[in-house]
């Protein structure tokens, strides 16, 4: 990202008066040398200017000529002058003003005759600064003393000359500092404190460091000296001490301290000796300093056991000492080694993020210092230091474990650090081993390397280890350690999150892999560089290619952004190689259903080389030979939108932004851009735009360049060319510019529009709509129908098409939107006036877009006049100033106080009838217009202040007033359900009676006394009350009222009020006075802000409605936003005093406060969220740790606090907890809370109160997510969305004793012998947080954090009588059982099973116990794929308890969970243990297998028995293992077909369900083998036939027919019935009933559709066909019809789209014409709809029939290819005319697609919608039907229209001789033409019926006309044509 570097802002020198006149005075003196007369000249001229700039000049000029005067002149008082002059100037500005750096510049070089003189006079003027400023000079001072230090010689010289003056003077500026800081008063005071103290710490540290030879030798003799440096290093000690600092200026002070310790006492091994004493606390090492040294540091060493001191002061001695070398002394030793451990030792106390950050990052500078020792002179180093930094040492090993707790930390900082960190303790090893070299590592580095790669690749701070390690010892090293890296991080690529690192990481590895390649090369000689870059290739970009070809478009995205422009950067020369191998590809076969295959594999790695400037345009094509245009034509119809883009970016992108765009390439984006602009995906129309940005800037900017060089071009010929060019470049532009408007018809998609407004907008903002010689023209396209279809897009229901058609609107020509011409602007301030009455909310939106548009029109005032004439308005538009030429301002006053005329008169009859608002005029859309219009207003610059501030009062006041209207909804208790619901019903009446009735609720008790509606006479009402209509005063229709429309108008009406009032507060400048000295002029007043911010206080206090509330906030935000941003002390302390105020009331809370206890508090969180987000991050935050603090006491449980009324503050505590911690504004400020929070959650869940608990488990959840971060895998337990324990209970050490007591006593209230279920209340908790956790390999054999003392309780809470908990707490052990402890752990719980049954046995125990071993074994096989180690035991236990899964174990539910042992240890292939064991293990688990119920069919086990079906299942998984998954493993062949004819006719269906599961399954795995399963024989086929007659299941059925689909495929096989042969027809027969019957059931109807597909088409091809096999067809094709409806699932358009593209060739395009003319029609027409689906999945389904369709029919581009489904609906079209031809059928295939055209069969669904229109806008207000977003009828019918003239007139040429039966072509063609002029009249009748602009009022209903007279229209032209044809 390129930052834009802010320019600093030059203020002209200005001095006051006294001091101005004595210098003009002092230079204007006569006589003397004439150089110096004209310095003094230049300079009293610079000093008279008020120019900055023109001061600067006179500047620089007065140094070249004091720098041309070359002897000392005998006038030496004008020339003091003009040194005075320039000092003084230079002390009196500000510190980055560009004319300070200018005085320096001239005084520095200065002749050196002068420098002395410069030195006295700059020094004078320094004093007297520093002799006593005033306390607002102190941070001008200390900048200006800063600047003297740096590059000014001259500056530091006087410092050095006043230095106890300056020492003195910064002391007491950091004196007044502290004492400041003690009393701050707002978080915004404290940040500019803050600020000001940094400098003056940083500013005195500078001095004393750059003035250390002056301190020390003066120290013996300056007592002054010594006393200033004592108070200094008190200042700087209390600063550490202080907690209130931020950490920045902490760790300054740290700096400092040291910096004058070592100015004091030198560079010996005695500072060295003091910091270690500070460090160790030890008041007694600092004996050998000064006294008052001493004195001073005895308060740091009392407060060194806080962590911040430490950490400062070890920054201090890092950053201010010196390590070059080796260290000088034992003390410099002990220091070395002394920081690290005192770091580490603070490492498990640190709880806030900041804190963690400098840590590591001081951890990271000691590992600096420490190379730093040991690069120098190593053998000076003693033997326990090398020791000590060597790698597998104390020190380091715990460094390590520093790293692996911090290298996954939220923040970048703390990873990028810990990385640093990681590579420094590597060269710390090679340094400390003599004998490592990079070549060699020795076996340390090797076994670290081997336990990093044992690491999960989800780990981000694996990548960076792994790159240190290449960088140290290259590619080749982790390439012979794991072969496979290439394909394993390339296939980390398709997560977004790991992408950026696995894409450093692999060009890391390649660049060193080919330095190496090469080096050895050159160095043996042996290989040419053909033959390592051959390799090279084969490592990696062999399997680059692979996975480009082969995976998923959505999986490989990232590449392009992430890794192949790296590898094209690093190695040019391997383009050729990858275009060569994917063009071998493409000549092989395209790639799997989902990738971009070969094709878009090429056109990614062709766009990566252009835009790296690795391909050139040549002069014999585009790129030569390496990108034919036939194949990039392809790409950019392709149907994978990712490959599409590609090749778009191919041909827009360029490294150089003045390439000319070539000829071809204009063809190409022509050829991308129709097809292509109706893109649903966001992110693809995005890129899109992005591209053409690119392209038409390229365009731009050769341009420029073309006329640049055509003006200087000497060459006629050259010039002849660069003009072509810019014409090429017009009239591509031009074409451009049609397409674009020629989309922008009534009825165009949502995303068609955006895009062509998108792109339209970029012309306009490129190259201007202009329509004069110079540029291009484009205002000539622009015709009036153009410009009024952009019009109309603003009526657009999307919000972002409003806004993108009315910027360019406001860039088109004026004569072609005419909005000037009086009809015109009438028109449309009419519909949009009328838009703002509206009840359809975003009718609202599009008045405030219209009345925009407006706002630059010089007449719109006279308009407004006009309008409030009409309806009676008293309304007077303000008159125009002189001194105010913006017609803008004049016109946005009139409209506002137009628009609040019409609010005030409508306000005021709402206040009598709320029900007549609702109805007639919703008061929220004339408040939404008044914000739309003020937000365009520049109020840095209002000419008519004095109206807009009486404006400004009177918008407040009607706001008041509109929130007292909608106010008593919203603060109900219950708004949606006190107004009931009326769909349907006349009950209107009563509303105006509930309205009544409804009243704020203020207390917290209306769940108890809760008011309850009169309904007992509403019966008798009912008979005698007609419908209550409201007649408003424009008319005398009557409107009907529901519910929906009064909540909505009072929630919206708050919603607009809050964002009306929270703009007024943003936008308009503020009216105040600070310490009654200075007024700044403003629109608001203090006061209005302050009454605004207590309105949204009640709001948010006090509304019940959740939309009122979180909108109320969004005002609110903006308030508070304001409030930090002002210049108002006042103001600025508002927040501080809210926030207190609201916590104050939040303690005091009972069931009688006005705060809702209910619906999570209600606004209550709102509130405090925006006033702690708008404390600036610079500061300390303490308005967040006082309120978090506050909060979190409040939230935990107090004994005497358990009682409903008590517990109020508590449930508001845990509310608004959650919400903070939700906040991600908050960053990470809020995870040092988190622990607290967390306890309080888990405590929460014990209180007996109801709301505690809901609140409490609220809270948790937002704790669980807020620590583990959102879901980033779909499976909750994946290691993806869980942490190490490691540094789970590093970032929070304080839930370490904390979990584990109450782990503790929630384990010791499980008693399942007691036969009573004892479930702890917060036992769930506590082991759902340990099941997030996981054990970390490199932890070793033993864990440093005691994560083992967990283990015990865990074990005995899985003794719990509850189920879950059992089952929570096997899934929580596993993270605390190291991989090395697995084998131990699951004998150990193996032993304590009995070995015989027996009658004192506990089933909960050893449920407990078996799932606990179950959840280890699993975890084991899934990390480590290896069988356990030898001699484990586990074998042995198992066999001794085989009784557990026999019928002597009464108990099916731990007979079920020992089986599931069985299955984990004897199921897989690659088993757990050895071979003999497993073997013998098998042929137990067999016997009992194959006596169990689910074999011998016996009625042992009930259905009705508890946890029988999950018995039965885990006796299927083994029986599936046994005979369909490993049976060669199982050793008995011949009881294959018995189980599975067992499981098949299983009674449960679950068992049948799971064994269909795994065939359909196994079956699909072997797709690709020849030949049938050898596991599948005839009797099971039979098995299945037989089941798909007689299933009765569902789900079962489905699968039983999904099955035979798979089957099928393989070839036909006999139907059974029983014992009874079933014949094809009759089987056709059943599942064509079956179809029709279950069409509910979306699954079996897919699974039915399916194979009865595959049997209807051979069946219907064959030649001999009998009436039952036509009529099966036909109802077949009925079915396949029906099944494309757009009301059908997703599922279903999917089967039938893959149904339609398989029959293409056999049924749809054949030449015979199988199904007959009707039934094919029946099934294109089909397939077109499903090629207009609003589901991008299923036009992309159904657009690969082109793959089918014969290839003599269709345009040989697109042949075998996958297009878009814009193009596959051309094509499709083109084709089934081709077939018309081929069929003998043109006169009747014509006719049939007249009527698709003509629309027939859909005017019945129209009939249906205008039935239901009103009904819909009236009872269910934002009710919008089916709606396609995709689809475009009036494209549809004009592609009808194209193909069926054409094919028509080709038809006259081609048709034979023998005509057809004329006379019935020809009255079929009277009867649809006769219906086609009725509709064209009826259509405009219509239209001409509705109001002006209707495509504003009525959008839906003018476009459905426009539909309805284009459809009649070119029906009509093609019948002409067809009729003229046939004569």
């Amino acid at each position: 990202m390129v930052v834009k570097k802010k320019t600093p802002k030059v203020e002209a020198l200005v001095l006051d008066g006294e001091k101005l006149r004595k210098l003009l005075a002092s230079l204007s003196v006569d006589g003397g040398h004439d150089g110096v007369r004209q310095v003094a000249k230049t300079l009293q001229t610079c000093l008279e200017l008020k120019d900055p700039v023109q001061q600067i000049q006179l500047v620089k000029k007065a140094g070249l000529l004091l720098e041309a005067l070359c002897e000392e002149p005998s006038d030496g008082e004008i020339l003091g002058a003009c040194l005075k002059t320039l000092a003084l100037g230079y002390i009196s500005l500000q510190a980055k003003n560009p004319m300070r750096r200018a005085i320096s510049s001239v005084l520095n070089s200065l002749p050196t005759w002068l420098q002395e003189r410069t030195t006295v006079c700059l020094s004078m003027c320094l004093s007297d600064c520093l002799s006593d400023p005033s306390p607002d000079q102190y941070s001008h001072v200390v900048n200006t003393i800063a600047g003297c230090m740096e590059g000014f010689p001259l500056g530091e010289r006087c410092i050095h000359q006043l230095l106890p003056e300056v020492l003195q003077f910064l002391h007491k500026g950091l004196n007044e500092y502290l004492n400041q800081n003690s009393v701050a008063g707002g978080h915004i005071a404290q940040a500019q404190l803050m600020h000001f103290c940094l400098a003056a710490v940083k500013t005195s540290m500078l001095v004393i460091q750059r003035c250390q030879a002056s301190i020390s030798s003066a120290l013996t003799i300056h007592q002054t000296l010594k006393d200033t440096l004592s108070t200094l290093l008190d200042c700087y000690i209390r600063i550490i001490i202080d907690e209130e600092f931020v950490q920045a200026v902490q760790s300054t002070s740290g700096m400092a301290v040291v910096v004058l310790i070592r100015s004091v006492m030198g560079s010996g091994d005695e500072v060295a000796s003091v910091v270690c004493s500070l460090l160790r606390s030890s008041v007694c090492g600092l004996d050998s300093v000064p006294v008052w040294i001493k004195q001073r540091c005895e308060p740091l060493c009392r407060s060194a056991c806080l962590s911040g001191v430490s950490t400062y002061l070890c920054h201090g001695a890092l950053a201010m000492l010196s390590w070059k070398g080796s260290p000088t002394g034992p003390h410099w030793e002990a220091l070395l080694l002394l920081v690290p451990n005192t770091l580490l030792d603070l490492d498990v106390t640190i709880k806030e993020p900041s804190t963690v950050m400098v840590v590591v990052r001081v951890l990271t500078l000691w590992s600096s210092a420490a190379l730093d020792c040991m690069r120098g002179k190593r053998q000076l180093c003693s033997l326990s230091l090398q020791q000590s930094l060597c790698g597998g040492s104390d020190l380091h090993q715990r460094l390590l474990e520093h790293i692996y707790s911090h290298w996954e930390h939220p923040l970048d900082g703390v990873r990028h650090q810990t990385c640093s960190l990681f590579r420094n303790l590597l060269l710390l090893h090679q340094h400390a081993k003599s004998s490592t070299s990079e070549a060699n590592p020795d076996s340390y580095v090797i076994e670290l390397t081997q336990r990093l790669f044992q690491l999960e690749w989800h780990m981000r701070g694996k990548y960076g280890a792994l790159g240190c390690l290449v960088e140290l010892y290259g590619a080749g090293y982790l390439l012979k350690i794991e072969p496979q890296l290439p394909s394993c991080l390339l296939s980390l690529m398709s997560d977004q999150t790991l992408a950026p690192y696995a894409s450093d990481l692999l060009e890391r590895l390649f660049i060193s892999h080919k330095a190496q390649l090469a080096a050895e090369a050159s160095r043996t000689k042996l290989t040419t560089p053909e033959d390592w870059m051959e390799s090279l290739h084969r490592t990696w970009v062999a399997p680059l290619l692979q996975v480009l070809c082969s995976g998923r478009v959505d999986e490989t995205i990232y590449m392009l952004d992430n890794f192949l422009p790296k590898l094209l950067r690093c190695s040019p020369s391997s383009l050729t190689h990858m275009v060569q191998a994917l063009q071998d590809r493409l000549s092989c076969g395209k790639g799997s259903a989902g990738s971009r295959g070969a094709l878009g594999a090429l056109m990614t790695c062709l766009r990566a080389a252009r835009s790296q400037g690795v391909m050139q345009t040549t002069a014999e094509g585009l790129w030569g030979e390496l990108a034919p245009l036939s194949l990039v034509r392809q790409a950019l119809i392709h149907k994978h939108d990712q490959v599409t883009m590609d090749a778009l970016g191919l041909v827009c992108e360029s490294n150089r932004s003045t390439e000319v765009l070539t000829s071809q390439e204009m063809d190409l984006i022509h050829h991308f851009l129709v097809p292509n602009l109706n893109c649903q995906s966001p992110s693809v129309r995005q890129q899109a735009v992005s591209l053409f940005k690119k392209m038409l800037c390229r365009v731009k900017d050769s341009t420029q360049l073309l006329l640049k060089r055509q003006s200087q071009e000497r060459d006629q010929e050259k010039k002849a060319n660069d003009h072509q060019t810019l014409c090429l470049y017009k009239e591509f532009l031009h074409q451009l510019c049609t397409k674009l408007f020629d989309v922008l018809v009534p009825g165009a998609s949502f995303s068609k529009c955006l895009m062509s407004l998108h792109l339209l907008g970029l012309l306009a903002e490129l190259f201007t709509f202009g329509t004069g010689p110079d540029g291009f023209g484009l205002g000539e396209v622009v015709t009036s129908t153009y410009a009024q279809n952009v019009l109309h897009c603003v009526a657009s229901n999307f919000l972002e098409v409003k806004l993108l058609a009315t910027k360019l609107l406001q860039k088109l020509p004026l004569s072609a939107v005419e909005l000037e011409e009086p009809h015109m602007m009438c028109g449309i301030l009419k519909a949009a006036l009328e838009l703002s009455t509206s009840t359809n909310p975003f009718d609202s939106v599009t008045a405030a877009h219209l009345l925009n548009l407006l706002l630059h029109q010089p007449n719109l005032s006279q308009a407004l006049q006009n309008c409030a004439q009409e309806q009676g308005l008293d309304f007077q538009p303000p008159s125009s100033l002189p001194q105010a030429p913006d017609v803008q301002e004049l016109n946005t006053l009139s409209v506002i106080r137009f628009l609040l005329c019409c609010l005030e008169l409508e306000v005021f009859k709402a206040e009598h009838c709320l029900l007549q608002a609702a109805a007639a005029f919703p008061l929220y859309g004339r408040a939404h217009c008044i914000t739309a219009v003020l937000q365009n207003l520049n109020t840095e610059c209002l000419c008519h202040t004095e109206e807009w501030r009486r404006l400004v009062s009177e918008l407040i006041t009607i706001c008041y007033r509109v929130s007292d209207v909608a106010s008593p909804v919203v603060q109900s208790s219950a708004p949606e359900g006190l107004i009931p619901m009326d769909i349907g019903t006349d009950s209107s009446a009563g509303l105006q009676r509930i309205m009544q009735e409804i009243q704020p609720r203020d207390t917290n008790d209306f769940f108890t006394s809760a008011r309850e509606l009169d309904t007992h006479d509403e019966e008798d009402e009912e008979e005698t009350q007609t419908t209550h209509t409201v007649s408003p005063h424009t008319g005398g229709e009557g409107y009907r009222v529901t519910a929906q429309m009064v909540l909505v108008c009072c929630w919206r009406s708050m919603k607009e009020v809050a964002l009306l009032l929270g703009q007024l507060c943003q936008s308009l400048p503020l009216h105040y006075t600070n310490d009654n000295t200075h007024t700044h002029p403003g629109l608001i007043t203090e006061e209005q802000v302050a009454c605004i911010g207590l309105y949204f206080r009640q709001q948010l206090l006090q509304s019940r409605h959740r939309g009122a509330f979180e909108l109320a906030y969004v005002g609110f935000v903006r308030l508070t936003d304001m409030l930090c941003r002002s210049g108002s002390r006042v103001l600025q302390q508002l927040p501080a005093c809210w926030l207190s105020e609201v916590l104050q009331e939040v303690k005091s809370s009972d069931q009688s406060s006005k705060l809702c206890a209910t619906r999570r508090s209600a606004g209550i969180p709102f509130y405090i969220q925006a006033l702690l987000t708008s404390e600036p991050k610079s500061s300390s935050c303490s308005l967040l740790k006082r309120t978090m603090g506050e909060l979190i006491t409040l939230a935990m449980p107090v004994v005497d606090r358990n009682t409903d009324t008590s517990t109020v503050p508590q449930v508001h505590a845990l509310n608004i907890l959650r919400a903070l911690y939700r906040d991600t504004r908050l960053g990470e400020n809020i995870i040092c809370f988190v622990s607290d929070g967390m306890q309080a959650a888990i405590l929460g869940f014990t209180s007996p109160v109801w709301a505690v608990r809901n609140s409490s488990t609220l809270l948790f959840s937002t704790l669980i997510t807020r620590i583990f971060g959102v879901k980033k895998g779909r499976d909750e337990h994946s290691k993806k969305n869980r942490m190490t324990g490691r540094e789970f209970f590093t970032r929070f050490p304080a839930l370490y004793p904390f979990l584990l007591s109450h782990l503790k006593e929630a384990a010791m209230s499980v008693e399942s012998d007691s036969g009573q279920v004892k479930l702890h209340p917060s036992l769930f908790l506590l082991l759902l947080v340990l099941s997030r956790l996981y054990p970390f390999t490199m932890d070793g054999s033993a864990s440093p954090l005691g994560l083992a003392r967990f283990m015990p309780f865990i074990i005995r809470s899985g003794h719990s009588a509850v189920y879950r908990t059992r089952q929570m707490a096997a899934r929580a052990l596993v993270p605390f059982v190291l991989i090395t402890q697995v084998s131990s752990t699951v004998h150990t719980l193996l032993q304590e099973l009995p070995k015989d049954p027996g009658p004192q046995i506990q089933h909960n125990y050893i449920h407990g116990t078996l799932l606990q071993v179950l959840f280890l074994l699993q975890s084991y096989q899934s990390e480590s794929h290896r069988p356990l180690p030898a001699g484990n035991g586990i074998g042995e236990a198992v066999l001794q308890r085989m009784w557990l899964a026999s019928r002597e174990n009464k108990c099916v539910v731990t007979r079920g969970a020992f089986l599931d042992v069985l299955v984990c240890l004897c199921g897989s292939k690659i088993s757990l243990l050895c071979d003999s064991e497993v073997n013998k293990l098998r042929q137990e688990t067999l016997s009992v297998l194959l006596t169990s119920t689910l074999v011998t069919n016996s009625s042992a086990t009930s259905n009705q028995e508890p946890a029988c079906i999950q018995y039965m299942l885990s006796l299927t998984r083994i029986a599936l293992s046994a005979s369909i998954e490993i049976p060669e493993l199982w050793g008995r062949h011949h009881h294959t077909t018995q189980l599975l004819e067992s499981l098949l006719n299983c009674p449960q269906y679950e068992v049948r369900e799971l064994v269909l599961e795994r065939v359909l399954m196994r079956l699909k795995e072997e797709e690709d083998q020849e030949g049938p399963p050898t596991w599948l024989n005839e009797r099971t086929v039979l098995n299945l036939t037989s089941l798909a007659l007689h299933e009765r299941h569902p789900q079962c059925l489905a699968k039983v027919l999904q099955v035979l689909s798979v089957l099928q495929c393989d070839g036909e096989f006999h139907w059974m019935d029983g014992e009874q042969d079933l014949s094809q027809e009759n089987f056709l027969l059943h599942l064509l009933n079956l179809a029709q019957k279950t069409a509910h059931s979306v699954e079996l109807y897919c699974a039915a559709m399916t194979l009865l597909s595959q049997l209807v088409v051979p069946v219907a091809k064959s030649d001999s066909k009998g009436p039952s096999i036509v009529t099966c067809s036909s109802q077949w094709v009925a079915l396949v019809c029906s099944s494309c409806n757009e009301e059908q699932p997703v599922e279903v358009k999917l089967m039938v789209a893959k149904v339609l593209v398989n029959s293409t060739a056999t049924l749809m395009a054949s030449s015979e014409l199988p199904l007959g003319l009707v039934s094919t029609v029946s099934l294109w027409r089909s397939l077109f709809m499903l090629l207009q689906d609003e589901d991008q999945e299923v036009r992309s389904s159904a657009s690969d029939f082109i793959a089918n369709a014969p290839s003599h029919l269709i345009n040989a581009e697109v042949t075998g290819m996958t297009v878009c489904p814009p193009v596959a609906l051309d094509v499709g079209v083109r084709l089934l005319c081709c077939l018309f031809d081929l069929w003998k059928q043109i006169p009747a295939g014509v006719l049939a697609l007249t009527e698709w055209l003509l629309g027939e069969g859909e005017d019945k669904k129209d009939r249906d919608a205008d039935d239901t229109s009103s009904l819909d806008e009236e009872d269910f207000l934002f009710e919008k039907g089916e709606l396609n977003l995709w689809a475009e009828p009036i494209q549809w019918v004009k592609l009808l229209h194209k193909h069926l003239i054409s094919h028509i007139l080709t038809y006259n040429q081609t048709r034979d001789s023998g005509r057809a039966d004329l006379e019935q072509v020809r009255a079929q063609i009277d009867t649809l033409a006769f219906n086609a002029r009725a509709k064209l009249l009826s259509s405009k009748q219509a239209l001409d019926s509705l109001p002006v602009f209707p495509q504003f009022s009525c959008p839906m209903e003018h476009a459905r006309l426009v539909l309805h007279q284009q459809r009649a229209t070119l029906a009509l032209d093609v019948l002409d044509t067809l009729r003229g044809e046939t004569e």
